[in-house]
């Protein structure tokens, strides 16, 4: 449903590329999460998958249309909620439906339905028919994650897409996305909020310094690491230390995955005893926020505005 093969990012001046030679595909029924720290790749992979930015080298092929040499045909069949959810506030909620609408070619009826229903779940039936500069933060995502999916689209990517929700619209959200994969689409979900990343995906890929790490199966992690939650992973491969091993080829994710913690950070040398479960986790703790809110992280955006062609 979704292939990203060989996609290589570098953006003007940019002394490496920020996404290189990424590879992996996204089934038809399921939800697919991608995670990585802050100025890892995460953003300017959305916005090559998306069309947004031009990718350097590599394709991505959506419901098997080429986005490089097919640009409308695959975009045909994307719907996008973006981080930003940037939208023309001089329109009504209902007036920028329907240009949704016109753009993807849906039918009169088939909008009216389906908005009808959505604006009722994310309760914005009253307020359709106001201005969307007079919408809050939250109503703005509602009425992005609506135009998103007006189309039905047969792969729906959702950039941090429930930022300023209130907790019933993430839930119901989190239905939706459940429900969208159900009918044999795809959902490609990226957030930093892991415990939710955690109970609704399929699979998961995790990108760190424009390198995908691994992708695997919840059903795969939790097999195999019982007792290690996707943070206590995410943590680990993307530790400082374990990372260089790991692209040096002296690790391999197997030795996060399987939980063995003398292989990733040996023994204590002061001491000469073997670090505890809980010393280890709060020192992946500690890494991980020198990690976001080290320069390097930064999103070149934040993420990838910088250089952008």
């Amino acid at each position: 449903m979704l292939k990203i093969q060989n996609l290589t990012k570098v953006y003007a001046g940019a002394g490496k590329p920020s996404v290189d030679n990424v590879s992996f595909e996204v089934h038809g029924g399921e939800i697919f999460g991608f995670i990585g720290p802050n100025g890892a790749g995460k953003s300017t992979t959305i916005k090559c998958m998306s069309g947004i930015i031009s990718m350097t080298e590599g394709d991505v092929y959506i419901a098997g249309k080429s986005l490089r040499h097919d640009p409308i045909g695959a975009k045909k069949n994307i719907g996008y909620v973006s981080d930003d959810h940037a939208l023309y506030e001089g329109l009504t909620g209902a007036e920028y439906i329907n240009f949704i609408g016109d753009v993807f070619g849906v039918s009169s009826a088939e909008r009216e339905q389906r908005l009808a229903r959505l604006s009722e779940m994310f309760a914005l039936t009253d307020a359709i028919s106001k201005q969307i500069s007079t919408y809050s933060h939250g109503m703005k995502q509602k009425l992005n994650i609506i135009g998103a999916l007006i189309h039905e689209p047969k792969v729906w990517i959702l950039d941090e897409p429930m930022t300023g929700l209130d907790p019933r619209s993430a839930y119901n959200l989190k239905q939706l996305m459940r429900e969208h994969a159900d009918k044999g689409n795809c959902v490609f979900f990226s957030s930093h909020v892991l415990e939710v990343v955690e109970k609704v995906c399929d699979r998961i890929g995790i990108i760190d310094d424009g390198h995908l790490i691994t992708v695997c199966t919840m059903d795969e992690l939790k097999a195999r690491n019982v007792d290690k939650s996707l943070e206590e992973l995410f943590l680990k491969l993307t530790d400082d230390e374990f990372s260089s091993r790991l692209y040096s080829g002296e690790a391999s994710v197997s030795e996060a995955v399987e939980g063995d913690e003398q292989a990733s950070y040996g023994v204590a040398q002061n001491s000469g005893a073997e670090e505890t479960n809980a010393q280890i986790e709060v020192k992946n703790e500690e890494k991980y926020s020198k990690n976001t809110n080290n320069s390097e992280y930064l999103d070149k955006d934040s993420d990838d505005k910088g250089g952008e062609e």
